[in-house]
């Protein structure tokens, strides 16, 4: 099976597994796994900042950021389509007690977030602490957010004193996808995301990155939420191996989704990354259809048909699977 649902479906490499099976660990929850430490120290460099924390997952390292940001009462504000507003089952409203309004449309409309702006007025209004941002874009096909856009934001929320969470789940395939340079990404956000078991390959893992205090709160909050572990080195280990190996080499993942893109009639040129989306009326024939023919792919509600490049899927597996698509399409 070619197997196009997610990025996240990929196996860990031989050369992998030997990086996790040799790490040196120790007792995470006490600090003392050296591996973990090793992969914080990096993550946290690479983005300019001043410290990282490893977590067991994606939705878990948004759950932290925004809470480091927004307090029990207080407000997120965020595009309708976001990962934490969509994806994480409530879980932000759930456990930390905030509230979160969203706009509709591009991922960064400043003339909304102006206008939906909520300052600190008492006990009359639910007042805005901070204003979240995903990029690349899931539920907008892999869309990058410029750089650009992001330092408005950043000058909008100094302006007005609030915070900026980045969602970087796929930050890298942004980063590759344009070459803007990742401590460009860390300037614009008191605290960001980025996840280790997309498109990078590791079995699982994400790191919350931001100040050395919001660290060592998140710290205490992942061990109150049943995220402290143990000797969690063997999975810090390929985190590290990935980012030697595997970041690059995300530019075949965007190449290959502009070729299934193009066999599907969507114009390449929009396809950022390595997410392709394609609107249709009824997405479950195509998602049946394939899968008879060897290729796995996603319908996202009614009316769009996903497919998603990752490292598991070579070139040739990606013209088998646009010859497949473009009968079906």
């Amino acid at each position: 099976m070619i197997d196009l649902r997610s990025d996240t479906v990929t196996k860990p490499t031989a050369d992998m597994r030997a990086a996790m099976a040799s790490a040196e660990v120790g007792d995470d929850v006490y600090g003392e796994d050296p591996t973990v430490r090793r992969l914080e120290e990096r993550v946290a460099e690479m983005f300019g900042k001043e410290a990282a924390l490893f977590t067991p997952t994606g939705s878990m390292a948004n759950v932290l950021a925004v809470r480091s940001l927004v307090g029990v009462g207080q407000e997120v504000l965020c595009e309708a389509s976001a990962h934490i507003a969509r994806a994480e089952l409530g879980v932000h409203g759930a456990v930390t007690g905030l509230t979160m309004r969203t706009w509709v449309g591009r991922p960064v409309d400043l003339q909304m977030i102006e206008a939906m702006f909520a300052p600190d007025m008492g006990p009359f209004f639910v007042p805005t602490r901070a204003v979240s941002v995903e990029n690349t874009h899931n539920f907008g096909g892999g869309a990058v957010t410029p750089i650009e856009e992001l330092q408005a934001l950043r000058a909008f929320a100094d302006e007005r004193g609030i915070g900026v969470h980045l969602d970087g789940a796929r930050l890298w395939n942004a980063h590759v996808a344009t070459g803007t340079p990742l401590t460009e990404y860390g300037a614009v956000a008191d605290v960001l995301m980025v996840a280790l078991s997309k498109g990078l390959g590791a079995p699982v893992g994400s790191l919350v990155v931001g100040t050395a205090e919001a660290m060592a709160e998140s710290r205490v909050w992942r061990k109150r939420m049943g995220g402290g572990m143990r000797q969690v080195g063997i999975l810090a280990a390929a985190g590290l191996h990935a980012l030697d190996h595997n970041l690059d080499r995300l530019a075949t993942d965007h190449e290959n989704a502009r070729l299934i893109a193009d066999a599907c009639g969507v114009d390449p040129a929009t396809v950022d990354t390595n997410i392709v989306v394609v609107p249709m009326a009824d997405p479950g024939r195509v998602v049946a259809g394939a899968r008879e023919e060897g290729v796995l792919v996603s319908a996202v509600g009614a009316s769009s048909l996903r497919m998603v490049t990752h490292l598991d899927v070579s070139r040739e597996d990606a013209e088998q699977a646009a010859a497949v698509l473009a009968k079906l399409v």
